[in-house]
């Protein structure tokens, strides 16, 4: 993981083999205005910050990436949005996906996993949103099509039209989440993966009568092999990348609810973004 040069050196930039003129960064907690607990660089205007701070943050990040992110209503479907010149902030979708120079596919997160993609020839960029919901897939769309497969479907008609049939090439990044030594989740959630892909199962360790730790990172990367998509970078499931783990770097919405006193996480959301210069 590399700073971001020259300002806030706490910000990550993806370590991949990212094709010329496609940028990608991911936030953390430093950078910004806003005072406890949205300390500092909050970038959710759902969490109870001033909307002058978050107007302050989002301009940061702007103006650091020299980019037009696009922040989207997240929550935890498959709906993907194709963003073009007249895109606007608000749209309701956990997923996007452009062809475009200069918009950034921006996705906001405080436990849930960003995923980034590119086409190796730099053309198409897309960023998801993939809890544990997402990934599996929405109950309300087609069964085992989650959110992953739903952006790679955008991503593939985006590239399609430039370049025809001909194959395209992608590679990934996984952002900072949850890790899997903090994520424990219910024998429900381990049912509805096992229920698209057997070998899920294997990803869930037992933590207690009917608990399990969930490896997040881990399931992503299953689903990405079955779509194709063999080059994923970024977290791998260490605690370096674990948004509970690490406080003074990252927001956690799990970590601080215990804070909170009233079980809903009063936390900021950090983002990540990638774009074509």
């Amino acid at each position: 993981m590399k700073p971001v040069p020259p300002l806030h050196t706490d910000w990550l930039t993806p370590d991949w083999p990212a094709p010329a003129g496609v940028r990608a960064v991911f936030t953390t907690r430093a950078g910004g205005v806003s005072p406890v607990p949205y300390d500092s660089l909050n970038l959710g205007d759902h969490v109870g910050d001033l909307p002058a701070n978050v107007a302050a943050n989002r301009d940061v990040l702007r103006q650091a990436t020299g980019s037009h992110p696009v922040f989207l209503q997240q929550v935890h479907d498959t709906e993907v949005l194709v963003l073009n010149a007249d895109a606007l902030d608000g749209q309701k979708a956990d997923a996007c996906v452009t062809d475009q120079a200069g918009l950034a596919c921006t996705i906001m997160v405080a436990d849930c996993l960003p995923v980034l993609l590119a086409s190796e020839d730099g053309t198409v960029v897309a960023a998801a949103h993939a809890g544990w919901r997402g990934l599996a897939g929405s109950p309300s769309g087609t069964q085992g099509q989650g959110v992953l497969e739903a952006v790679y479907e955008s991503f593939l008609a985006l590239a399609h039209k430039q370049h025809g049939r001909a194959a395209i090439k992608t590679i990934a990044w996984l952002g900072p989440c949850i890790g899997p030594s903090a994520f424990e989740v219910g024998a429900e959630v381990k049912a509805a993966f096992e229920s698209v892909q057997p070998e899920a199962g294997g990803l869930f360790l037992p933590h207690g009568t009917g608990k399990y730790l969930a490896d997040l990172p881990a399931l992503a990367r299953l689903r990405l092999k079955a779509m194709g998509i063999t080059q994923a970078f970024g977290n791998d499931g260490s605690d370096a990348w674990c948004t509970v783990r690490n406080p003074s770097k990252f927001f956690s919405h799990r970590r601080d609810a215990g804070l909170s006193g009233n079980g809903f996480g009063t936390t900021g959301r950090m983002a990540a973004c990638i774009w074509r210069e």
